[in-house]
């Protein structure tokens, strides 16, 4: 009777939320490039998510080199309304070393929950994958999961696995050598431990590799 009781309280708080949204457009100079849609507050109704390259360069030089942005938005008898909005989560469209052979950032909703990954080269050998995952709860969008992954062509593959809610931290080092004749090379390291996260973050209070903590055993810390 309790769950019920407190469903039902979140469903009606969304719903009179949803009725103070305001109208949708694509702002003027935005460029979409990404889509998905999908039930994010379990009331039977997809959500549309929207990224999109701002017309807001970066810097002042002539690289296109474009903030990014993205749209939370709910259906409401035929019109788009702004749910949420968010521009601290994306990487700017010039992120990395091949910027022009960037994918778009990946979305998809799964278990009513939005996750977002974004790939990239930091060189001509390495690879940045990040993941990050988050649900509606207690009337806004918190951070629930992280997922990176820094590789090299040969030499490593590095993998720091988060899951907020339950506490649970993965940590898996892989290492090799490009140079068939390389002696020294680091020992691989996977380690599974429990970390006690007191309150989980905000979507718009989120940015990437500005959090840390460090692992029990291991002299480094885990950004995220």
């Amino acid at each position: 009777m309790k769950k019920l009781l407190c469903l039902t309280t979140s469903l009606f708080i969304a719903g009179w939320h949803a009725q103070n949204l305001k109208d949708f457009s694509v702002p003027k100079g935005y460029q979409k490039i990404a889509e998905a849609k999908g039930d994010l507050d379990k009331d039977g109704k997809d959500e549309t998510i929207l990224i999109f390259n701002t017309d807001k360069k970066t810097n002042l030089d002539d690289r296109d080199d474009f903030l990014r942005s993205f749209f939370i938005l709910k259906n409401r008898d035929g019109k788009l309304k702004i749910w949420k909005e968010n521009n601290t989560v994306l990487f700017s469209s010039g992120m990395g070393f091949y910027s022009e052979d960037n994918a778009p950032p990946e979305i998809s909703v799964k278990n009513n929950s939005l996750s977002i990954t974004q790939i990239f080269n930091t060189n001509s050998r390495h690879t940045q994958t990040y993941k990050h995952t988050f649900r509606f709860q207690n009337g806004d969008f918190y951070l629930i999961g992280s997922h990176d992954r820094f590789e090299d062509t040969c030499d490593f593959n590095i993998l720091n696995e988060i899951n907020f809610s339950t506490g649970k931290v993965i940590v898996d080092e892989e290492y090799s050598s490009c140079d068939e004749e390389e002696k020294v090379i680091p020992e691989d390291i996977h380690k599974e431990l429990l970390h006690p996260f007191k309150t989980l973050i905000k979507m718009n209070n989120f940015r990437i590799g500005e959090n840390k903590f460090k692992i029990p055993g291991l002299k480094k810390d885990i950004y995220y």
